[in-house]
């Protein structure tokens, strides 16, 4: 996997004041509308909680609109009502509280179970690959990566070629990249509760965005 020069700048140990004052910044609360993908996570108690992790609910597509997409209402009910119960078996075989860089690079294969929910999702109509990246990581925090345009440019991803090189990258030399971004996390004082993942997509986002390069961080 491919980091853009400023990113790699900014994941590296000596940056870690910078990566933690951005993401204080990005969750923070803040006045409406502005960094409302900081209520990700955490919209309704987190779409991975127990009585709730192995359905997609209401509250899952009201926290996708906080990363400015939107599900709309032939899709929400495909979701929802239609493919209820076959969406409900597919999370079901998707293991919680396992994080990917933990995750064998021979478990990501075509068999993956996060690769056949993608694959489903990406047959309802109006469910592209950011969406859908973006449902997934809501009941999977840990487990599954958000990727959207901003990440793609940042990373020069080749499509289709994300997931095993991202888990790559966090898993290489006794998951070094993993545990410098969990002490991103804890520099942040964020919880256990936002994910590695979300740390980097978080600190990936905010560089595509221009924000790592301002000072008033």
């Amino acid at each position: 996997m491919i980091l853009s020069p400023r990113l790699q700048r900014l994941l590296e140990p000596d940056s870690a004041d910078r990566a933690a004052a951005l993401l204080r910044r990005y969750f923070t609360p803040r006045p409406v509308g502005e960094f409302t993908g900081a209520h990700f996570e955490r919209l309704g108690g987190g779409g991975d909680r127990p009585e709730i992790a192995d359905q997609f609910t209401a509250e899952d597509l009201i926290a996708v609109s906080m990363l400015s997409v939107s599900v709309v209402g032939d899709a929400a009910l495909e979701i929802l009502e239609t493919r209820r119960q076959r969406l409900r078996e597919m999370l079901r075989a998707i293991p919680t509280g396992v994080a990917l860089a933990d995750v064998s690079a021979a478990d990501l294969g075509d068999a993956w179970a996060v690769r056949t929910l993608y694959g489903e999702l990406l047959t309802i109509a109006d469910i592209g690959e950011t969406t859908a990246t973006k449902l997934l990581a809501r009941k999977r925090p840990h487990l599954v990566p958000i990727l959207d345009s901003v990440v793609t440019r940042e990373l020069s991803i080749v499509r289709g070629q994300f997931w095993l090189p991202l888990r790559d990258w966090l898993a290489a030399d006794d998951r070094a990249n993993h545990k410098h971004l969990e002490s991103l996390r804890s520099q942040a004082g964020l919880g256990q509760d936002i994910s590695a993942l979300r740390v980097f997509d978080v600190l990936t986002w905010m560089t595509g965005k221009g924000y790592a390069n301002t000072s008033d961080q």
